[in-house]
C-alpha cells in the first residue's frame, strides 16, 4: 500500500507541476529552457565526439593495429612544434631516405611506407585549382590508405624509384580540372613541373583525412615520393609508416628500428632518442586529451545552463509553496507527514527539470542527425550513457534545486498554515 501511495502521490506531484507551468508560463520557460541548453550542450557534444572519436578509431585501423610511425618530432600536449630556440626537438636531425632505406631492409619489417607532404597550384589547359595538397609516398601507400584506384592504376615501384613525373588525382581533383572527361592520361601542370595523371583514386571518409585535408571531399593527389623528393618542393623530413612483417611483434620490430636508427645517429648508450616512434594507440590517447578537454568546456557551460534551471526551479518552486500554504495546511491537518510534503513538491520540481532534459535530448539528437547526415566522415549518434546521464543529472539538479522550497513546505505548521491569507 505504500508502494502505491508513494505512486498515486508521485502521479499528482506531476499534474501539478504541469498546472504550475501553464499558471507561471514564463518562469516555467525559464527553468525549462535553462535545463534544456546546459543538457543539449552536452547531448551534441557528446555526440558529435563519440562520432568523431568513431571515425577517428577507424581511420587509424586502416593503418593496422601494429602499424608504427618513425617521426622526426613527437605528437601531443607535451611536445612542441621546433619553433621555439628551447624545444629540445628542434635539434632532432630530419628522418632522410637513407633512414628509410635502412628501416626497409630490416627482416622485421614488412613494409615501410616513406611520406612527404607538399602543396601546388594544378593546371589543365584553362583550368586551374589553386593549392592543392598532394602526398609525396612510396609504392606501398596503396596498402595503408586503403583507397580504390579506378580508373587508371598507381605508380610502380619502378616508376617511383625512377622519380617518374606520373601522378594519382582523387575523383575531387578530377571533377574540377577534367570535368566529365577522362583524366587517365592527361598532361597537368603541377607547379612547373608537367605529370602525366595515371589513376583515379578514391578514399573513404574519416575524420583524421577531413582533419589534415585528404578527405574526399578535397582536392588531392599522390605522387611518387622520390619525384617530389628530386623535381617539387617538399618539406624535407619525412615521415615513415612502419608495418612488422607477420609474426613479427610491434614491440619487436621497434626494437630493430630504434638499434637502426640509433646505430645510423652513433648514439651512444646513456644518449637519448633523437627521433620518436609513435604508435597507433598514442595518437587516439592524443586525440582523446585533446577532446576530453574540449568536453571539460562543455561541461562547463552545461552547468552555466543547469545553473540557470536550477534557480528558476527555485523560483517557481518557492512561489508555489507561498501559493498553496494553506492546501499545505489542509493536508497535514488530515494527516499528511513532512515526508509526504516533502516528496510532493520534489516531485514537482524533478517533472520541471526532467521536462527540460526531455527537451534538451531531443535537440541535441536532432543536432547530432544533421551532423551525420552533412558531414559523412563524422557518424554523430547520441550514445545511451548520454542519454541516462542527462536524465539523472536533470533530475538531481530538480531535487537539489528544489530542496529548500520543498523543505520550507514540509515545516509549515499546519495551524499557521490553515490561518494563512
Amino acid at each position: 500500500m505504500r508502494v502505491w501511495d508513494k505512486l498515486m502521490m508521485s502521479l499528482e506531484g506531476v499534474g501539478i507541476a504541469f498546472d504550475a507551468i501553464r499558471a507561471n508560463k514564463v518562469r516555467a520557460a525559464l527553468t525549462i529552457s535553462g535545463v534544456a541548453v546546459g543538457v543539449f550542450v552536452v547531448v551534441a557534444m557528446g555526440a558529435t565526439i563519440h562520432g568523431v572519436r568513431q571515425s577517428f578509431q577507424t581511420d587509424l585501423e586502416e593503418f593496422g593495429a601494429n602499424t608504427f610511425q618513425v617521426r622526426r618530432r613527437g605528437v601531443g600536449f607535451s611536445s612542441c612544434d621546433g619553433t621555439d630556440e628551447n624545444c629540445p626537438d628542434r635539434r632532432n636531425p630530419r628522418i632522410t631516405i637513407e633512414d628509410w632505406t635502412a628501416i626497409r631492409r630490416l627482416p622485421e619489417v614488412g613494409s615501410a611506407m616513406a611520406w612527404l607532404f607538399g602543396q601546388q597550384d594544378m593546371t589543365y589547359r584553362n583550368r586551374t585549382v589553386r593549392n592543392v595538397g598532394f602526398d609525396a609516398q612510396s609504392a606501398e601507400w596503396i596498402k595503408t590508405d586503403i583507397a580504390d584506384v579506378s580508373p587508371g592504376r598507381s605508380f610502380s615501384e619502378s616508376e617511383h624509384d625512377a622519380a617518374a613525373p606520373v601522378i594519382v588525382i582523387n575523383d575531387s581533383l578530377a571533377s574540377q580540372l577534367f570535368g566529365d572527361s577522362d583524366p587517365i592520361g592527361k598532361e597537368i601542370m603541377v607547379g612547373s613541373l608537367q605529370m602525366t595523371v595515371i589513376g583515379v583514386y578514391q578514399t573513404k571518409a574519416g575524420f583524421l583525412k577531413a582533419m589534415d585535408g585528404r578527405g574526399p571531399d578535397r582536392p588531392r593527389a599522390v605522387v611518387p615520393m622520390m619525384t617530389a623528393w628530386r623535381r617539387m618542393p617538399v618539406w624535407r623530413s619525412m615521415l615513415i609508416m612502419v608495418k612488422p612483417r607477420d609474426g613479427v611483434t610491434r614491440e619487436e620490430a621497434m626494437d630493430a628500428v630504434t638499434a637502426t636508427m640509433r646505430g645510423r645517429r652513433g648514439l651512444h648508450p646513456s644518449q637519448p632518442n633523437n627521433f620518436y616512434l609513435i604508435g597507433m594507440e598514442r595518437m587516439l590517447e592524443v586525440f582523446n586529451q585533446l577532446f576530453g578537454a574540449i568536453f571539460v568546456v562543455g561541461l562547463a557551460l552545461s552547468a552555466v545552463g543547469l545553473l540557470v534551471g536550477g534557480v528558476g526551479v527555485v523560483a517557481i518552486m518557492m512561489i508555489s509553496v507561498t501559493e498553496r500554504t494553506r492546501e499545505i495546511g489542509v493536508r497535514k491537518a488530515l494527516g499528511a507527514t513532512r515526508g509526504t510534503i516533502l516528496w510532493q513538491f520534489l516531485i514537482e520540481a524533478a517533472t520541471l527539470t526532467s521536462l527540460g532534459a526531455f527537451i534538451g535530448l531531443l535537440i541535441g539528437a536532432g543536432v547530432a542527425a544533421a551532423i551525420k547526415a552533412n558531414f559523412p566522415s563524422i557518424p554523430a549518434s547520441v550514445p545511451l550513457a548520454s542519454v541516462l546521464a542527462a536524465l539523472v543529472v536533470a533530475i538531481l539538479t530538480g531535487v537539489g534545486f528544489g530542496m529548500l522550497p520543498a523543505m520550507r513546505a514540509a515545516k509549515l505548521d499546519p495551524v499557521d498554515a490553515l490561518r494563512y491569507e
